[in-house]
């Protein structure tokens, strides 16, 4: 094989990937644990992303404001709830770094987050948002016209939506993930900057047990998240679900998106806005990272 630094990452990767646990949507009872044997592998940089936000100024063009409530809007909902998981988890989880890809209520494109994310060498990637549902079309009596019932369309909000959400990428952006892997390993190493032979075995395995760990890692986390936020916390959730979203899918790191709450209805809109639910979310979620990163820091024999 020519490439000799692609050969070196296949060995470590396939002598590394057995030992990480295999993880399912359906959470099972820890196995029994003979010794713990520390592989080396730290987690070193956490992404945080508050999502949406507003059009910057002297800009033109289609921004995404996000959700809204009564009183409440996503992009400020989002930001002061990643200020605070910023400071939780660099005072809890020593050694972590924690970047945010807005600081203000400027609107980031989504593909600038996730290259803010792969340029920084994240380990984790949690991408904050609050959830809404549309409105409801309801049709209705409001009359009679030569003896038949005249009716009108109308739309109402829908404010029963309750609770936390997961997401994680779905398969069938599994090629816009391949491209964010290659630009984020093989950048600095210039034997591998010529791009490996897509028909290439060792690559493709390569490749492949990447993106194998990538999702298992995404989907363990999420589970871990909706652990504490439903037995935890006491809250609802919707589950976790695939889906696919841009900013998931391009960063070349375990990924999750964390539906905080739904801003519509007016108990979650009202807990989200609190120092109380606000404080009791970022908890979770470095309860969260915490048992994540305790589990891929060990290999359990």
């Amino acid at each position: 094989m020519k490439n000799k630094a692609l050969k070196r990452l296949i060995y470590g990767l396939l002598i590394l990937l057995p030992s990480l646990p295999l993880f399912s949507f359906a959470t099972g009872a820890p196995g029994n644990k003979d010794t713990v044997i520390n592989n080396g592998y730290k987690i070193k940089t956490i992404i945080v992303d508050p999502g949406h936000g507003g059009r910057p100024s002297g800009t033109s063009g289609n921004y995404s404001h996000g959700a809204s409530g009564s009183f409440s809007s996503e992009r400020n909902v989002t930001l002061a709830i990643a200020f605070k998981l910023q400071k939780a988890i660099e005072k809890e989880l020593a050694g972590v770094n924690v970047v945010l890809t807005r600081t203000t209520d400027d609107d980031v494109a989504w593909q600038k987050r996730a290259d803010i994310a792969n340029a920084n060498k994240g380990d984790l990637f949690i991408s904050l948002h609050c959830n809404s549902l549309p409105g409801r079309r309801v049709r209705e009596v409001v009359g009679h016209k030569h003896g038949k019932a005249v009716y009108r369309t109308s739309e109402v909000a829908d404010r029963s939506g309750k609770g936390v959400l997961l997401l994680v990428y779905g398969f069938h952006r599994t090629k816009e993930e391949e491209k964010a892997i290659k630009e984020n390993l093989i950048e600095d190493d210039t034997e591998m900057n010529t791009n490996p032979d897509p028909n290439d075995p060792e690559s493709i395995i390569l490749m492949n047990e990447y993106k194998r760990k990538y999702r298992k890692q995404s989907i363990h986390l999420a589970e871990l998240l909706n652990t504490e936020f439903t037995e935890t916390d006491g809250r609802h959730s919707d589950g976790i679900r695939e889906q696919g979203i841009l900013v998931l899918c391009h960063s070349a790191m375990p990924a999750v998106l964390v539906e905080t709450g739904y801003i519509n209805n007016p108990d979650d809109e009202a807990y989200l806005n609190s120092e109380d639910g606000q404080n009791e979310i970022v908890a979770s979620i470095v309860r969260a990272i915490s048992n994540y990163k305790a589990g891929v820091e060990q290999v359990s024999q």
